[in-house]
């Protein structure tokens, strides 16, 4: 029996990241983080550097720190591929063990949701997967911090606009989309906003097939002649209307991506001529930060990693390196909430639930600069925290905007409509009646 005075220092042995000697505890613990990847398949290019961040991050505090609060991580990778089909079996080999299942896109979130509810293993999808996952109340399992893409949707248009939408009255905006759930997820919001503030959206798909040649697209936006286009692309889709976008002379100040459409490797191929693309990003690269630091000292110059001495600074590795944080963060959060090193999955659940990540909790990581402050709660799963728009200077990304947030209102009802839907159709569905919005 844990009497008050034993409780009260666990916890603040907890709160200092303090390795307690527990003689409870068997040799050889761990918790385990298992992560499905695709460094295969066609998106293996943007996927490797995402997912060596992801790894690096969590070798590093075994490395550094001896886990988490003396209890070792066993990142554990399962490649998918990209494949639906390989991510559910890579679902169910790790559900049993691992204190969270992270998807790595929206296809295979939408098919994992009921599963992870049934089973009660939490979903993290940061930055992608269904954007309603932000109702805790209907999912109560599933989590998309620091924003969703509602969210990135809202701010795209923030940005483009000047922070003014009554600007884009009259105007006509394309969007340049992958065709399925990933590149269909913006399309009701922004023909929310289109309806609101009296421009024209002008929904622009491509096929997988098409990602590479992107030809007919071009030729329609070339003919339509929208003032802005917004780019919700993926793996090679990207550098094809990159390069469609050069051939038709198109602004490149008027070509704005979501963050997939950041890939640093897809704007060195096009150079100078990329210069003025811009994308929304709910990271930074700070390529001197010490996180970074730490990882290249701890992880990659000890030999640990087959990261390419490059990568750390670029902007998809960085991303991997904060999806990893919030794991191990809501890891740290339920520790001490719970009293407990060694926590369960249920417990996870209650650490993504009740994310602190502040200026002054980034700055104790290293993270200073790298990601805007944003928390979850029970009703918010998502944190609705903010992004940047970054430009292409025709070597590297830089800043190009202050903080942008997105618009909770018009959102709100749409992520009530969805989640609803969602829920309904998958009756009898479980919700978290606890939770107030």
């Amino acid at each position: 029996m844990t009497t008050p005075t034993t409780k009260h220092l666990l916890r603040a042995a907890l709160l200092l990241g303090m390795i307690l000697p527990a003689p409870v505890l068997a040799v050889g613990d761990t918790l385990t983080v298992a992560n499905m990847t695709f460094r295969t398949g066609p998106f293996a290019d943007a996927g490797t550097p995402l997912m060596d961040g992801q790894r690096d991050y969590m070798l590093m505090l075994n490395e550094r720190d001896g886990g988490i609060n003396g209890i070792r991580l066993n990142y554990d990778e399962c490649e998918t591929g990209f494949s639906v089909d390989k991510a559910l079996e890579c679902y169910d080999k790790a559900k049993a063990s691992s204190l969270v299942t992270q998807p790595g896109s929206p296809a295979i979130t939408l098919e994992l949701l009921p599963k992870a509810s049934v089973d009660k293993v939490p979903v993290l999808a940061p930055g992608y997967g269904f954007s309603a996952m932000a109702d805790g109340k209907r999912f109560p399992w599933a989590f998309n911090p620091p924003v969703s893409y509602w969210d990135g949707a809202s701010m795209m248009l923030k940005g483009i606009s000047g922070d003014d939408l009554d600007h884009l009255r009259g105007k006509k905006i394309a969007l340049l989309h992958l065709d399925g759930p990933y590149g269909e997820e913006p399309i009701p919001l922004l023909q929310a906003y289109a309806d609101s503030f009296d421009f024209t959206l002008l929904p622009v798909p491509v096929a997988a097939k098409e990602m590479q040649s992107q030809s007919a697209q071009w030729a329609k936006i070339k003919a339509e002649r929208p003032d802005f286009v917004l780019l919700w692309g993926w793996g090679a889709m990207n550098a094809g209307a990159l390069a469609e976008a050069v051939r038709s002379g198109f602004a490149m100040d008027r070509l704005v991506g979501i963050w997939w459409s950041a890939h640093d490797d897809d704007l060195k191929a096009v150079g100078e001529a990329a210069k003025g693309y811009r994308a929304l990003s709910w990271n930074l690269p700070v390529p001197d930060a010490e996180v970074i630091k730490d990882i290249r000292k701890y992880v990659i110059d000890a030999g640990k990693s087959q990261t390419p001495a490059e990568a750390p600074d670029k902007l998809f590795y960085q991303r991997g390196v904060m999806i990893s944080m919030l794991s191990a963060e809501a890891i740290k959060a339920a520790q001490e909430h719970f009293d407990k090193r060694l926590i369960s999955g249920e417990q996870m659940r209650w650490g993504l639930e009740n994310l602190k990540i502040d200026d002054a909790r980034l700055a104790a990581l290293g993270m200073s600069g790298m990601i805007g402050p944003f928390a979850t709660t029970c009703a918010n799963h998502a944190g609705n925290g903010s992004a940047w728009l970054l430009q292409w200077d025709g070597n590297r990304f830089v800043k190009a905007s202050h903080p942008l947030t997105a618009d909770a209102k018009m959102i709100a009802p749409l992520v009530d409509q969805e989640a609803n839907k969602f829920a309904t159709s998958h009756a009898p569905w479980s919700l978290n009646e606890a939770c107030k919005n």
